[in-house]
């Protein structure tokens, strides 16, 4: 049935890449490849990434945050710090992230420490944002209980009105967060679940190189 062929990745259903990829050895730039053909190709936020990140307990967590920006430094996702997220950065600052396209049959995975940016560079991307989501980072009290959707709007209204007349200031509590991968992994669809797996591992001021079987 066709719905095996697509879940098989056979040439009725994705597409067998070629394997050129595999032989890069600048995981930054392989990235920075990757994530302009998923602008090209994805209908909708192909910068949206997987976010795992885990408390004193050790139970992990997982959501889809927006990455907002990518460099050899790492890369940087915003949001309240007094979120779950937050809180379990704080405790334990460490994450995993996974970014997949299916419309390209690709997924990269990234893991490592987790440090915040700098106040400048948290307020050059608050002041980009619509001034509507700046106002809901001042009314969302974000993984907090909440009575019911009417609280949160009024409260939206009564901060819209708060600052009519000038501009909205980042709250304290709204930081972004870079991660700095000690290692990154490129996956690549193949026929028959026979993928391209290349993981690039941190080595002092390098980087390693290892292919992984599917």
């Amino acid at each position: 049935m066709a719905s095996d062929r697509l879940r098989d990745g056979d040439p009725d259903g994705h597409a067998v890449h070629p394997e050129d990829f595999t032989l890069s050895s600048d995981p930054w730039a392989l990235f920075a490849a990757w994530m302009a053909e998923a602008e090209a190709s994805e209908p909708v936020d192909a910068n949206a990434m997987a976010l795992a990140t885990a408390g004193p307990d050790g139970l992990p967590d997982v959501r889809v945050v927006l990455l907002k920006g990518l460099d050899p430094r790492g890369l940087v996702f915003y949001t309240n710090a007094e979120s779950a997220k937050g809180g379990q950065l704080a405790a334990n600052p460490q994450a995993a992230t996974v970014l997949y396209w299916k419309s390209l049959g690709r997924q990269i995975r990234t893991r490592g420490p987790v440090s915040p940016v700098t106040p400048e560079e948290a307020d050059a991307y608050f002041a980009s944002r619509h001034r509507d989501s700046r106002i809901g980072a001042h009314a969302s009290r974000q993984s907090r209980p909440l009575t019911d959707r009417p609280t949160l709007m009024a409260e939206v209204a009564a901060l819209s009105q708060q600052y009519e007349d000038g501009p909205v200031p980042r709250p304290e509590h709204w930081l972004g967060y870079r991660i700095a991968p000690v290692q990154l992994e490129f996956w690549q669809n193949g026929a028959y679940r026979l993928h391209d797996r290349v993981r690039f591992t941190q080595a002092g001021d390098g980087w390693t190189r290892s292919r992984l079987y599917p």
